[in-house]
């Protein structure tokens, strides 16, 4: 099966646009004032050194060079080797400078968007592609820090520099500094041209990195599944769209950005004709007191006012895409968590176990109904089973109790006390849950069980292990419990890593203990060791049990038997049986071969 592009309705939240992105990033610097105004200085510093390179120039020409006076023109060449000198240590200062506050803003932006995406509810992962969330951490920052610590400055820079010669021109000779801008509204006006429709296709390149990041994190996750049904050639296909569609999002973004630099390049040559013509008619007409080294002044000084506009041309593309990515970033830290708590939640302290669903209703997407008026209590000590064909409901229900999202009508009360009214974090400390998708950490296995309870001590860990049948295959382990899992945990089964989740799950020593399909995927052999440890485990624990093998389930106080998001029936496995319902066909489908009915 082919697997699905990301696509735009994959974004998060709404782009804001360039000039925010830039505020906020901003606000971001504040806390490094001092820094910032030594940066500032150091830039003033290196434009007027840049400025005052020129005007040496102009006054070596006119006042040593033509009347011949050799030792005034050795002392001027060395003001002016000391001006440039003074021009690279004042760039290298605020360089340097800014990249450590860049790095440190940098360092607040990502630990703010880690933490961020911490708090947010488990509907926002099921939305996002983890390959765009990647992209998210790890281009859109890169071109942060590139903005940050270079673009920026050079930037400002470049501005201050367009300033001060404007000014300089216009003291030194007012003609000569209104014919120099006779072309600089042209390019201006070409400039906001361009940048107008550059801002859209440079966000457009952003998201489609990120879309084809997340298809890439696809494949590598799926290589399995992708080689067993030989599907290497339609993912191929798939990969090849994506990557076009982003190849041509990045041509029609850096062309219109590569236009830039040529066209300021073209027109502040053909300024830098312009005023040295008129110059030249001027000073052969006496007018304006125009000397050749005043010509060579303003000649230096329209390049030089050129080529801030070029270095804007050039720097534009790499800050508008990074102006992109801060939008992305920003969309992130700016969605909201579905499920908060309550101003005034209470912790939840120990419990007994007694859980009741009151009337619950519940949808993932709307007027699309999953839970219809869900109504159960479980006494503490209780072995609750939830049983019924897929998409009938049963991992809904244990997602409500663990709050993974909020219920839209009725109550789940918890020893009494409501679960919307209590926080988060205290309710889930009261819960071990073994979900049917094992995930374990790319780490030892003694710190994925450990995971359960961070605080547990070796001892407790390996007592875990034994009371899940998971300690002799753990010690048969090239390095035991130091074995060092793969990604996914690729390199033990799928029934290995079940039991180490539910080592974990025993580690954590919960009040109520939800297992789903938590012995799917082991062998017959493996499942009837496990019941015995987790009937054990389950002594006293109120426990919420999905199950498809009915043999894991008879000896279940209650069993809740769903169909299209209502409980169809109840009771315990006699009862049931004794009905001759749904339940009793679904039993006889596992063990006699009989259909289920519809």
């Amino acid at each position: 099966m082919r697997m699905r592009r990301p696509s735009v309705a994959d974004r998060v939240g709404g782009a804001s646009n360039p000039i925010d992105a830039l505020k906020r990033l901003l606000t971001y610097m504040r806390p490094y004032r001092i820094q910032l105004i030594i940066v500032a200085f150091f830039i003033v510093a290196y434009n007027i050194f840049y400025i005052l390179g020129p005007f040496l120039l102009g006054v070596a020409i006119d006042e040593y060079i033509i009347p011949g006076d050799v030792p005034g023109l050795g002392r001027i060449l060395l003001w002016m080797l000391a001006v440039y000198a003074g021009m690279w240590l004042s760039g290298v200062i605020y360089g340097r400078v800014m990249a450590a506050v860049a790095q440190r803003t940098l360092q607040r932006l990502r630990k703010d968007l880690f933490d961020h995406m911490q708090t947010l509810s488990l509907g926002f992962f099921d939305r996002q592609s983890a390959g765009d969330l990647m992209s998210r951490l790890t281009n859109d920052m890169d071109a942060i820090n590139q903005l940050l610590s270079q673009n920026l400055v050079s930037f400002l820079s470049s501005f201050f520099t367009l300033a001060g010669v404007l000014i300089t021109m216009f003291v030194l000779n007012m003609w000569l500094a209104l014919t120099a801008l006779i072309i600089i509204p042209l390019m201006f006006i070409l400039m906001a041209a361009i940048m107008q429709r550059i801002g859209p296709r440079f966000r457009d390149l952003q998201e489609s990195l990120g879309a084809l990041n997340g298809l890439m994190e696809e494949n590598l996750a799926g290589q399995r599944v992708i080689i067993a049904y030989g599907q290497q050639g339609a993912n191929l296909d798939d990969f090849e769209q994506l990557n076009e569609t982003t190849r041509d999002a990045s041509v029609t973004a850096n062309v219109l950005a590569g236009v830039m630099a040529p066209l300021m390049a073209v027109l502040s040559t053909l300024n830098v004709a312009i005023v040295v013509g008129a110059g030249a008619a001027m000073a052969l007409a006496g007018f304006g007191g125009v000397t050749i080294g005043t010509i060579a002044t303003f000649a230096d000084y329209t390049r030089r006012f050129g080529f801030p506009l070029m270095q804007i041309g050039n720097l534009f593309n790499s800050i508008i895409s990074a102006l992109a990515g801060a939008e992305r970033i920003f969309d992130v830290l700016d969605t909201q968590p579905q499920v908060v708590d309550q101003p005034a939640a209470k912790k939840l302290e120990s419990i007994k176990g007694d859980v009741v669903f009151e009337g619950v209703d519940f949808s993932y997407m709307p007027n699309q109904p999953i839970l219809k008026k869900i109504d159960l209590n479980a006494r503490p000590g209780e072995m609750i089973a939830l049983v019924g064909p897929t998409g009938a409901g049963k991992t809904t229900i244990i997602n409500m109790l663990t709050r993974f999202y909020d219920i839209e009508e009725g109550r789940i009360l918890v020893d009494g006390q409501e679960i919307r009214d209590v926080q988060q974090d205290s309710l889930r400390e009261q819960l071990g849950i073994v979900l049917q998708d094992t995930y374990l950490f790319s780490d030892t296995v003694i710190e994925n069980i450990r995971y359960g309870r961070l605080d547990a001590t070796d001892e407790e860990v390996f007592e875990a292990a034994r009371l899940a049948n998971a300690d002799r295959f753990i010690r048969r382990l090239p390095d035991g419990y130091e074995t060092m899992l793969s990604e996914r945990a690729n390199n033990i089964s799928q029934g290995q890593r079940q039991l180490l989740a539910i080592a974990r799950a025993i580690l954590a020593d919960p009040r109520i203990l939800i297992l789903d399909e938590a012995t799917s995927s082991v062998d017959t052999r493996t499942e009837v060791q496990i019941q015995g440890a987790l009937l054990n485990l389950m002594a006293g624990r109120t426990s919420f049990v999905i199950a498809h093998r009915l043999s894991t389930i008879r000896e279940a106080d209650q069993i809740l038997v769903l169909k299209d998001g209502e409980i169809i029936e109840r009771g315990n496995h006699q009862s049931l049986l004794e009905q001759q319902g749904f339940y009793h066909n679904l039993y006889l489908s596992q063990f006699k071969g009989t259909a289920v009915a519809a």
